[in-house]
């Protein structure tokens, strides 16, 4: 009525009879004590109560569809927050596409990202700290998991070492190299691979600095500190100073996987904002790994 100033076309749009539209304005009039339109038989117009009584409905009839809209929205898991824990290999390969294609589809979506090693992340899943985690199996944990990636791993040699200038190389040419290794609590598995690796060709390799992530440990093979096993994708990071060789020997291999709480095994349950977003996420991860089929 307000917007049309005209009772009959008011009662029209609204499907209701003239009668009935003027008997609920009056009702309305009544109700708030003040007059809110000034009638004649020629004309409507809004008094200026009902000039501000109509800018009022309208803000709270607006806010009242964007509450609608937001509830629906949580409620098909289009909002919400996640809390995602990676390692620096996940940054270099499979997390930002994935995190690209589900950004596209959810935007609303609130996403925490943080960089922890394998370990780290398992306690943070335990605890609810952490919704999913982009780790280097095996966990022990009772962790719902999936394999999403594997890679050799490569030598990183300062571009001057005399081996630099060689395609591939043996392991046996690594028995008297100064060797910069991440910590075994970090990754036990490959740790162990390693050094079983080293062992078969007859010696013991003299670990000359302890460091993660792998971009620190390039950092250090630039600076002439010693060579590290790193991931073949962090060929991918450019640092003067550093080439990449394969063994010929079987390397080592490194595993990414995904890994999130089973709720069945949990101390409580995954909070309803959480759920529907990890839903999302886990297929997301599912229709990128078939993409890449």
């Amino acid at each position: 009525m307000a917007q049309t100033l005209h009772f009959g076309r008011a009662a029209e749009q609204l499907n209701i009879t003239q009668p009935v539209l003027s008997d609920q304005i009056r009702r309305l009039e009544t109700l708030l004590g003040v007059q809110l339109l000034y009638r004649t038989k020629r004309v409507v117009q809004l008094t200026e109560p009902g000039s501000i009584f109509l800018a009022d409905a309208q803000r709270l009839l607006n806010q009242a569809e964007t509450a609608i809209a937001t509830v629906q929205r949580a409620a098909q898991g289009k909002l919400g927050k996640l809390s995602i824990g990676y390692t620096g290999p996940a940054l270099y390969t499979v997390l930002p596409e994935i995190l690209r294609q589900f950004r596209d589809r959810y935007p609303d979506i609130e996403l925490t990202l943080r960089e922890l090693c394998t370990p780290d992340q398992e306690a943070g899943l335990l605890a609810d700290e952490l919704h999913i985690g982009f780790l280097h199996p095996p966990i022990e944990s009772p962790l719902q998991q999936r394999e999403v990636l594997s890679e050799s791993m490569v030598v990183a040699l300062p571009d001057s070492h005399p081996l630099a200038s060689k395609p591939d190389i043996s392991i046996q040419d690594l028995s008297n190299e100064s060797f910069i290794l991440f910590p075994q609590a970090v990754g036990p598995k490959l740790y162990g691979e390693i050094m079983t690796l080293c062992a078969q060709a007859g010696f013991s390799p003299k670990v000359v600095q302890e460091a993660t992530p792998q971009p620190t440990m390039i950092g250090l093979v630039a600076a002439g500190i010693g060579i590290a096993f790193v991931s073949t994708s962090l060929q991918s990071i450019s640092r003067p100073g550093v080439v990449y060789r394969s063994l010929r020997e079987d390397m080592p291999t490194m595993k990414l996987a995904i890994a999130w709480p089973d709720p069945s095994t949990q101390h409580r349950a995954l909070d309803s904002s959480t759920v529907s977003p990890l839903q999302h996420f886990l297929q997301s991860i599912d229709d990128w790994l078939e993409s890449r089929c």
